[in-house]
């Protein structure tokens, strides 16, 4: 059961498909724009959506908001020194600002960031320095419980082929991109050993932390009787720096890290926090937000917590393989990935699969989700000049944490399966208008007739 009560509700508010259709209609086609009264289960992301406890309600009251040093930052310092092993770290909005500022000191023109798997922001990040992303997961038929690994041979022999254009090399835990699975500690251990090799930094993309450690904890026999804590400990210690969104397992609505080992680097990237974010103690964030943040992050590596968020998810999955729904296997820890791609095997990736499938969903049950597919993760070659397509047409489901009931969870998986039923009746998806990065927060969509 949840290790929880409700203590507060917000009202669904229950559309028909008559209305729906019109409301895609009025979007463009983009679930993104959709207000959010008008969906009645809400999975597009897990970030920032999830529900505070009475604790970091608690907290938001005390906060401190003095503009430099106050108690909230003193806070929220005691806790990322329990739980992280970095020698400076500077609160941000949230991740992607840790990313930006990351990139704009260390990428140049022309440079490449290998990793597992680059997710949206992170992507676009590197692509407007100039630089390339790289993604070098390994194959998911070596080993099945940690499907998020990099592939070590091609990361050395690819360290070795262009030691000149990598200012550093990163691992996203879990890899959202390639279904949220986790990533073994032997593989980052192996990682950051490849890397020291070639004396690269490694950065950590560390989001959901606290969900690959539960998986390290679940699925890698040495750590078994480890805490959660301890192995996150051991995590950040093998590398150089990390990039934190709190809004995923620090269970806050807004707030990030930029956590780093090396004084100088530290020292550039916290004149850019000054610029663009703010004071290093608050870093865009109001004292009330840093206080939440600091609860958060011990109540995300709470072990009951994560037994039931991940178990959440395996009944998800489970429901949808009974009933013959291609996902990716084994569950990760915060979302379920359908393959749209097997679904709509008569939709090519420049027809975007996995978009209308997330659209007919809406539709069908007022479910809004996410692609993961051809118009997140496709992107033009700055070398080629030609569009690198994505491997998977990917719907992700991300569920909020503390958020929805087994309820809700019931009604998604009857909606995905009627709108699997009547998979062949489906169109392909074309794009009126776009920006050059990050084209699903905003691009046009309309039907292919």
């Amino acid at each position: 059961m949840e290790p929880f009560k409700i203590k507060m509700i917000e009202h669904i508010q229950i559309t028909t498909k008559k209305e729906r259709i019109k409301t895609l209609q009025n979007c463009k086609y983009n679930l993104f724009n959709i207000p959010s009264n008008l969906v009645m289960i809400d999975l597009l992301t897990d970030s920032g959506t999830g529900a505070m406890s009475d604790e970091q309600w608690s907290a938001i009251m005390t906060g401190d908001e003095s503009y430099a040093n106050s108690k909230s930052f003193e806070n929220l310092k005691k806790i990322i020194h329990e739980l992280f092993n970095y020698k400076f770290f500077l609160p941000v909005h949230q991740g992607r600002a840790a990313e930006a500022i990351l990139s704009s000191i260390l990428i140049n023109k022309g440079d490449l960031i290998p990793s597992n798997n680059h997710f949206d922001t992170t992507s676009a990040n590197i692509l407007d320095r100039g630089g390339t992303p790289v993604n070098l997961v390994a194959d998911t038929n070596i080993d099945n419980s940690f499907k998020g690994n990099i592939d070590i041979n091609k990361l050395d022999a690819f360290l070795n082929n262009n030691k000149e254009r990598i200012p550093y090399c990163m691992v996203t835990i879990t890899n959202n991109a390639g279904g949220g699975q986790p990533v073994s500690l032997s593989n980052i251990e192996d990682i950051y050993n490849t890397c020291k090799k070639y004396n690269k930094k490694l950065i950590i993309d560390a989001c959901r932390f606290a969900e690959n450690s539960w998986f390290i904890k679940q699925r890698e026999h040495k750590y078994k009787n480890w805490t959660i804590t301890n192995i996150a400990k051991k995590i950040f210690s093998l590398s150089d720096g990390a990039t934190f969104s709190a809004k995923k397992d620090a269970i806050v609505n807004i707030g990030g890290l930029l956590l780093l080992n090396d004084k100088d680097i530290f020292e550039n990237a916290k004149n850019e926090l000054i610029i663009k974010e703010g004071f290093p103690t608050y870093g865009g964030l109001s004292g009330r937000d840093i206080n939440a943040m600091a609860i958060g992050l011990k109540e995300g590596c709470d072990e009951k917590y994560l037994e039931y968020r991940t178990g959440q998810i395996s009944f998800l999955h489970k429901k949808l393989i009974d009933a013959g729904i291609p996902v990716i296997s084994p569950p990760g820890g915060h979302a379920i990935y359908i393959d749209a791609g097997k679904i709509l095997p008569h939709i090519p990736p420049n027809q975007y699969p996995a978009q209308a499938f997330s659209l007919e969903c809406y539709i069908e049950g007022g479910i809004r989700s996410v692609e993961v597919g051809s118009v997140m993760l496709s992107f033009l070659s700055p070398d080629t000049n030609q569009i690198i397509y994505p491997k998977l047409e990917l719907v992700r489901f991300a569920i909020p944490r503390r958020t929805y009931t087994q309820s809700h969870l019931l009604y998604v998986i009857d909606t995905i399966i009627a709108v699997f039923k009547r998979a062949n009746t489906i169109k392909g998806i074309k794009i009126i208008d776009s920006p050059k990065l990050l084209k699903h927060f905003s691009a046009s969509f309309d039907w292919i007739s």
